[in-house]
This record gives C-alpha cells, sequence and structure tokens, in this order.
C-alpha cells in the first residue's frame, strides 16, 4: 500500500527537490517510508538547528528552497530559530514535520512532544503553516508552498501531518504528476514600466540600490547600470551582482557616509529588490536615513513596497522580468548614457568609504579579499564574527550568491557551519569558505561530523579570540563591566581532525593564501584556526 508518507516524497521529487535535510525520529518514521527508493539525498544533521541553516544555504546557494523533516515538539522548536533567520532574508524553506495524531491534537493530555499548538508556533516563523487533516489536502498544501516560493516573496513554509494520517492510504489521491502546478511573478505593469523609462532616461545622476531580490537579475540589472551609467550599490545580500572589480559596483554599506553623499547627489534611485531595511541602511542604528532623491521601488511584495521609504513610483513585480520589459521599451539598449560620469561618481564613492575604515577593519577586509583571490570560485559563507562584520562594510564579492551570512537580519549564531555545509551539497562544483568565531562555531560545532559523512567541500576560517569579542567590546565601549563572554574554548584543531577534518593553525596577520590553497587541495573538509592576537 503506497502511504501519504511515501505519496509525499513522490511529490518533493516532481517539484524538482534532490535533497532533504533532517533527523529521522519515532514521530517521522512513516515519513522516511518512501526515501530509500525515491532517489532523494536525505543529509542527516546533528541538531535541528543546524539541518535548518543547512537548507537555508542550500537554498542561498542554488536558488531553490531547502527541504527539512523534523519531528514533532522539539524538532520544530529547534528549527524555530532556522526558520526564522530564513524568514527575515527570504529565503524559500520547506519544513514538513509530524505532529500527534488528529485525535490527540490540543488534547492536554501530555502525549509524547506534544506542544500545546504546533501549527501556530510555527506560523510566527513562516510565510505560513498547514495541518494537513486529511490524504486529500496534502496535494493543495504542496502546491500553496511551492507557489510562495517562485510566485511570492520566498520565505519559509510549515506543512505538518498528523501520525495517522501519514501512515494512511494514498489510493484515493491523484496520480503525481510529473509538472506539478507552479506559479511564476510576471513584470510590473506597462504603464508602470513606461514610467520607469521616462524617469530614467531623464536623470542625469542616476543610482540603482540592489538587494537579495535581484540575485537572480544580475545580467539585467548591470544592462540597466551600464545603459544609464548609475553606480550600483549592493545590500548584503545583493553582493556579487556586480562582480568584483566592475567599475559602477559598489561594496560598501549604505550605512556609511560615502554611500550616503552618494545618495544625497543623485536625482533618481532606483531600488530593486531591497527592504531598504536598518541592517542595510542604518547599521548604527541612529535613525538617521532618509531618501533624498526621488524613489522608483520594484518589487514583489506589496507591503514592502510601502515600507522603510515610500516610493514616488511603486512597481509591483519580479525585478528581472521588469527589466526584461524595460529593455523591450528602451530605445537605446545598447548605450552608455551617461558611463564615465558613473564610473567617476563610483570611483569618489569607494575612496571614501575605505577613508572611513579603522585599521582592524581594514585587515579584515584584507583577509576576505585574499581569500577570494585564492580561491575565486569559492562561496563565501559567514557567522557573526569580527571579520564578517568587515565584510557587510565593504567586501567585493565576485559573482551573485557567493556573499551570505547571519549576522543581520535575525542575527543568528551558529548559521556559518551548517550553512556552508548546505551550500556545498546544494553546489559541489565550487568550495565553500565559512568565516566564524569560536562563540558562534561552538553553537554547531557537531556539524563537523555532517560535513565529513556528506563530503562537503567546505574549509572553515575560525577566529579564535577567547570569547564573545565583538559583545566584550561593546560592554567596554558602553561602561559596562563585561560579563559572560570570555570562554573556555577548546582545541580547535585536535576536534577538527577527531572528526576527519584537515586542520591547521595560524597567528593573526600571516597571509592565509597558502593555507587557503593546501585547503582546496585537502580530500576532506578543512579548518583553518587564526588565533586573534
Amino acid at each position: 500500500m503506497k502511504t501519504v508518507g511515501m505519496y509525499l516524497v513522490e511529490l518533493l521529487a516532481a517539484y524538482g527537490v534532490d535533497t532533504v535535510f533532517g533527523i529521522p525520529g519515532v514521530h517521522t518514521i512513516e515519513l522516511y517510508r518512501g526515501v530509500a527508493a525515491s532517489g532523494l539525498r536525505h543529509v542527516s544533521a546533528r541538531h535541528e538547528q543546524g539541518l535548518g541553516f543547512m537548507a537555508d544555504g542550500y537554498a542561498r546557494a542554488t536558488g531553490r528552497p531547502g527541504v527539512c523533516f523534523v519531528i514533532t515538539g522539539p524538532g520544530i522548536t529547534n528549527i524555530a530559530t532556522s526558520m526564522a533567520q530564513a524568514y527575515a532574508d527570504s529565503i524559500p524553506m520547506l519544513v514538513i514535520s509530524s505532529t500527534n495524531a488528529t485525535g490527540d491534537l490540543g488534547s492536554g493530555n501530555g502525549h509524547l512532544h506534544e506542544l500545546p499548538d504546533q501549527h501556530a508556533f510555527a506560523g510566527n516563523v513562516a510565510a505560513f503553516s498547514q495541518t494537513v487533516l486529511q490524504p486529500d489536502a496534502l496535494p493543495q498544501a504542496m502546491a500553496r508552498a511551492f507557489s510562495v516560493f517562485s510566485g511570492a516573496r520566498p520565505r519559509p513554509v510549515h506543512i505538518e501531518i498528523p501520525l495517522d494520517v501519514l501512515a494512511a492510504s494514498a489510493q484515493s489521491l491523484p496520480p503525481v504528476g510529473s509538472a506539478p502546478p507552479r506559479i511564476a511573478v510576471g513584470p510590473a505593469p506597462h504603464d508602470g514600466i513606461e514610467a520607469l523609462r521616462a524617469r530614467a532616461a531623464a536623470a542625469r545622476r542616476p543610482l540603482i540600490l540592489a538587494g537579495g531580490g535581484a540575485l537572480g537579475a544580475a545580467g539585467k540589472v548591470r544592462w540597466l547600470a551600464e545603459t544609464l551609467g548609475a553606480p550600483v550599490v549592493m545590500t548584503i545580500n545583493g553582493r556579487g551582482i556586480l562582480p568584483a572589480g566592475h567599475p559602477l559596483g559598489i561594496s560598501w554599506s549604505a550605512s556609511g557616509d560615502a554611500v550616503r553623499a552618494l545618495m544625497r547627489d543623485s536625482d533618481l534611485i532606483v531600488a530593486l529588490g531591497t527592504e531598504l531595511g536598518p541592517t542595510d541602511y542604518d547599521l548604527y542604528a541612529n535613525r538617521s536615513f532618509s531618501m533624498p532623491a526621488p524613489l522608483v521601488r520594484i518589487d514583489v511584495d506589496p507591503q514592502q513596497l510601502c515600507r522603510n521609504a515610500m516610493p514616488t513610483l511603486p512597481l509591483l513585480g519580479d525585478v528581472g522580468e521588469s527589466l526584461r520589459a524595460l529593455r523591450r521599451i528602451w530605445a537605446d539598449a545598447g548605450g552608455d548614457a551617461g558611463g564615465d560620469a558613473g564610473r567617476e561618481r563610483a570611483a569618489i564613492c569607494a575612496e571614501a568609504a575605505r577613508g572611513e575604515l579603522d585599521d582592524e577593519m581594514r585587515r579584515d577586509l584584507a583577509l576576505l579579499d585574499g581569500v577570494r583571490d585564492a580561491l575565486p570560485d569559492a562561496t563565501i559563507v559567514g557567522d557573526s564574527t569580527r571579520i564578517v562584520y568587515a565584510g557587510n562594510v565593504g567586501f567585493a564579492a565576485a559573482r551573485p550568491r557567493s556573499w551570505f551570512n547571519a549576522s543581520v537580519g535575525f542575527g543568528s549564531l551558529g548559521y556559518g557551519l551548517p550553512a556552508a555545509v548546505g551550500a556545498s551539497l546544494g553546489d559541489a562544483s565550487r568550495p565553500v569558505v565559512c568565516v566564524a568565531g569560536d562563540g558562534g562555531l561552538q553553537y554547531t560545532l557537531a556539524e563537523l561530523g555532517t560535513a565529513v559523512q556528506h563530503r562537503a567541500r567546505v574549509i572553515v576560517v575560525l577566529l579564535n579570540n577567547g570569547g564573545y569579542g565583538e559583545i566584550k567590546r561593546a560592554m567596554t565601549a558602553r561602561g559596562v563591566e563585561p560579563v559572560g563572554v570570555d570562554l573556555h574554548t577548546p582545541d580547535f584543531v585536535a576536534i577538527a581532525r577527531a572528526y576527519g577534518w584537515g586542520a591547521q593553525r595560524i597567528e593573526e596577520g600571516e597571509p592565509i593564501g597558502d593555507a587557503l590553497r593546501q585547503a582546496a587541495r585537502h580530500d576532506a573538509p578543512y579548518l583553518i584556526e587564526i588565533r586573534a592576537a
């Protein structure tokens, strides 16, 4: 008999899912009945928070949703942090959980793994949370989930299935087709595109702000920038839309004085797939950000079009499709209206931004540049740590989806290692470098085992300063005697080797290129510990 759990696995495969991140438990056995014969790769993490971060990293590296299997109760509460991070950063993630049998839901009788209202709990960190109470509701729930991923602002979705429904017969369900229904977002309305064309053609000092919602449209953003001669300020999640070295690319924080001066000098600002949120535009939380020029916004989320800064021209639609429509009506599609002026504006901004850095931040950015130059194909995934903070201020990524981290938005510690594993499993063609601190790495340290087991091409660059160094400095700066920030740290090199990793230790300030190249040649994951001065 084909069960609902087996039918679900078939549905996932039909939607193009090739990898599931999970930890089997007594309440998900029926979810696993069809996995072995399905062809799906199952990645066993060591903790649900880690597997959620793996799914997040997989999604960011590939642009496809990361899929998770978790148990009732603690599986959901453990993965909630990962879901919240993905929710904050608009990352597609499908979390499929079991829940107690239909007759026991909400009983409060103390059944194994029982939550008072698991559905509502997960709904706080998901685009929606649905309980599948009968088999014929499953195809619709899955269609809803994948519609969110492809037809709206992508965010996590939670689908829970009671134990008795998972084990029920799927005989009444329709055969799984090879092409389930999908929804794609189209361009903004034609009259809006015409209005954008008119404004863009008239602008003399245009500027583009590109966020994570423009990652899939990098080529079209580049066309617009080069056609208008417009510098492109890339948010943290938008880095690499214009590659490092492009004369119009600005990989400097919009919270800095240099980029704000550039914005004030602009007579039109076009914001593409960016929230205009505080962690990019008011990083220092002094509420000093304002939009100084007429603003055009393109976004798939109608609510987001009106948050943080009100646009003169709001355009609801997919960034890539909207720019494609603009190019079709643009008279001089191959032109370069203000190229020299735009490149000069970008160069002045970059020089001024570099002048804002202190010596430590310069060293940290030089280290990241060294990673990029030694391993030009690498994806760099960050945890919340000093080097990553510097990168968010001014690191120029080599390509889209090659720089991301969790130090902003929801700001989860422990993200870096598992997200790097997920990114590597999503795209095995290139190495993945995880930049982490000793405090954050210990949140998910056990995922070293997952990396070895699934042969992830991960290199961890670990800054070991013996604790939560940035918090200690912040306490000191605010006149608070530091408490709870100095940690006992283990021998990370020994632990890494015990898990089957290669590992070495260098001192802060030493060149990292040789160590990175050695790590890239190693036939297992590799850890480079940088011992802080």
